[in-house]
């Protein structure tokens, strides 16, 4: 058996969900050349950590987010390239039943990569409908660990109770569960304070992730309720949010001003101070300019207490992920 190398995690990284997803996100081939700039500026200023998963990309473009992670990282020689972590959320697909499926699975996204996949995760639980599915998947991500094809297994969208689960399971294999990722913001504390994830994760030695950290946007600040909004799906996420989140961003726009930094800025700091590891998306250079721009400084407890309020205030939150399990 393979020595697994050990992985080491940034304090932010960044999501490429966005990456060939046309429906939500409105991505075309054109902007391919931004996101090389993006992962470049991402690499360049210890962003090393990328989130993926097998199913990010509308349609034919399935896979796109790996395909275009791979040939970046290839075509990058900067600044921390031997830092780079390519993490891969493996879908859990009615029709994918066997250990083996997700070992082909990982291989398959190892192939668009072009190199071995770091830390491999599973993308949902099927508890929640399909229970006698989960097991032989997640045995998959375990033989994976052990013959050193991935030097980490995660998991996403697993709630306490599931978690410890799967927890014990793995440990009498001797395979650490090294992160485990949750949508998590201040509109979507749900996972934290209602769950009590966070506790769970430092008991477990787990690294917590929080994906969409900035509510698809609606945290920038950049919005108002009364429009223009995005396209598609998330408008009518945005129309029915926005109005009720007024208090929270003016609290957010108050210590932003204060401290010379932007909303998304305070918003993904926000989440560091919680003992996260934020992946906010980025289509762009700005963005991810943005973005870099909440490392190197740190709200103080009183900031964060304010936040925290604001939050606890607001009455339509995010909805939680249909697969997020208790």
């Amino acid at each position: 058996m393979q020595m697994n190398q050990k992985l080491s995690l940034p304090t932010m990284g960044c999501g490429t969900w966005a990456w060939g997803n046309r429906l939500l996100w409105g991505y075309d081939e054109s902007m391919d050349q931004q996101l090389q700039e993006v992962f470049n500026l991402c690499v360049s200023n210890g962003v090393t950590l990328f989130d993926t998963g097998d199913s990010y990309g509308t349609g034919k473009l399935n896979g796109r987010s790996e395909s275009l992670l791979g040939q970046f990282s290839r075509e990058y020689s900067g600044l921390n390239s031997d830092q780079i972590c390519i993490a891969t959320k493996l879908a859990a697909y009615p029709w994918r039943f066997t250990r083996n499926a997700m070992i082909s699975a990982c291989e398959a996204s190892a192939k668009r990569l072009g190199r071995n996949v770091d830390l491999v995760q599973m993308h949902w639980s099927t508890a929640n409908y399909f229970p006698w599915q989960e097991w032989p998947l997640l045995e998959g991500l375990g033989d994976l660990y052990e013959q050193g094809e991935v030097k980490g297994v995660g998991l996403s969208n697993y709630g306490p109770k599931r978690l410890k689960k799967v927890d014990q399971k793995f440990r009498d294999r001797g395979v650490p569960i090294t992160t485990l990722q949750v949508q998590y913001s201040l509109l979507s504390t749900y996972p934290i304070t209602e769950l009590g994830l966070k506790e769970v994760c430092d008991e477990l030695g787990i690294t917590l992730i929080a994906y969409s950290p900035l509510a698809l946007g609606i945290l920038t600040g950049k919005y108002s309720e009364n429009g223009p909004f995005p396209k598609g799906i998330r408008g009518l996420v945005f129309r029915q949010i926005l109005p009720g989140v007024k208090p929270l961003l003016s609290c957010l726009k108050e210590i932003s001003d204060s401290r010379n930094k932007t909303l998304s800025q305070v918003a993904i700091n926000w989440c560091i101070c919680k003992g996260t590891i934020p992946i906010p998306g980025a289509k762009n250079p700005e963005q991810a300019r943005q973005n870099i721009g909440a490392l190197g400084w740190k709200l103080d407890s009183g900031e964060v207490e304010e936040l925290d309020k604001a939050a606890a205030c607001v009455d339509k939150k995010m909805v939680q992920n249909i697969f997020q399990t208790k």
